[in-house]
């Protein structure tokens, strides 16, 4: 029996109005699931991700990686990356998680969160160079994590348990209507390893 029972079938939209939220739940086995972490985990370029905040860059206990088919450019909290090419393993869950959404994605951008200590405050994925109201896939491996969404006008929250190796799928005006967050928590003790596909649209700027 799983800790956290979401309660609610694959195809439910999780939100109630303004975007589509679906949780699939577990893709994969929990041994496929473990042998993707340990091998993300170790093979990952892994660093330490920068923001700037009021003019000051700060480095995060958080680590990401940007990886894609081209050397897309992505910039968030100041910051500008290049991707990454796709190792054998990350390109493997690509074709794993459009076979199971039916979308498709050019890129993928990773957080490895040490423990509950780490997390990520409130925001939304709505950068110009990502393609509008496109699908973002968030897989996740190791320890589960609660997640919450909160819209950004009424203030209505959401909240779900993301399991290792479980799918969650945010599409339509999710990401214009509503903020998403990993919040923090003293009693995770174990790595989590996040993945979000997604689509660049070349040949545009971010706003940011």
């Amino acid at each position: 029996m799983d800790l956290f029972e979401n309660n609610k079938d694959a195809g439910t939209n999780w939100l109630p109005y303004d975007g589509v939220v679906l949780y699939l739940g577990r893709i994969m086995d929990i041994e496929k699931a473990n042998s993707y972490y340990k091998q993300l985990y170790n093979k990952i370029a892994w660093r330490r991700d920068e923001n700037i905040i009021f003019g000051k860059k700060i480095t995060t206990k958080r680590k990401v990686a940007w990886y894609g088919d081209k050397t897309f450019e992505y910039t968030y909290s100041g910051i500008t990356k290049s991707a990454l090419k796709w190792i054998p393993e990350l390109f493997e869950v690509k074709s794993m998680v459009e076979d199971v959404s039916g979308d498709t994605f050019n890129s993928c951008l990773l957080n490895l969160y040490h423990n509950g200590n780490e997390g990520m405050s409130w925001h939304s994925d709505g950068e110009k160079v990502l393609k509008k109201n496109g699908a973002i896939a968030s897989l996740s491996f190791g320890i589960s994590r609660k997640f919450l969404f909160k819209h950004k006008k009424s203030g209505e929250k959401i909240e779900l348990f993301l399991e290792n190796g479980s799918l969650l799928l945010m599409k339509d005006t999710t990401q214009k209507h509503w903020l998403h967050r990993l919040p923090t928590s003293k009693k995770i003790n174990r790595p989590r390893i996040n993945l979000t596909f997604r689509t660049m649209v070349e040949n545009v700027k971010n706003g940011v």
